[in-house]
């Protein structure tokens, strides 16, 4: 579980995780065996990029080490602070991407590329399954 979402993970009746991004983790490594990947690799991106909070003005410099200016000591010391996301937050994130690949392949389908289409509306349907297996 990542320190955007705090808590323990939860897990529905069959014993599936009810946390959407463990979820899509959990897709990721089984689509890893079909190579089967992009799309969900997209969506964690996506997620990575939504928590991040936008960088505001430069920190006080750090004690640091004596080898690098201003490199941070400690175990996490240079950690980007991160926003919690609920689990709303990233049903819509994953949404989004859904849509954005549904999108491309009606794109693709106008101009004449079937073949192209088809791939992005296979990783559309990833993403909602995700979705509906919570």
């Amino acid at each position: 579980m990542s320190a955007r979402h705090p808590g323990e993970a939860r897990a529905d009746a069959e014993g599936r995780p009810d946390d959407i991004e463990t979820r899509l983790r959990a897709a990721l490594r089984d689509a890893m065996k079909t190579r089967d990947v992009v799309a969900l690799r997209s969506a964690l991106s996506a997620i990575g990029n939504a928590g991040a909070i936008p960088a505001g003005p430069d920190p006080a410099p750090r004690a640091g080490s004596r080898y690098v200016a201003g490199a941070g000591a400690g175990l996490g010391a240079t950690d980007a602070a991160q926003r919690p996301l609920t689990q709303a937050d990233l049903a819509v994130i994953v949404r989004r991407e859904a849509g954005e690949r549904e999108t491309a392949a009606d794109q693709c389908d106008q101009g004449g590329h079937p073949d192209r289409a088809e791939p992005l509306r296979r990783e559309a349907g990833i993403l909602r399954a995700v979705l509906e297996t919570g």
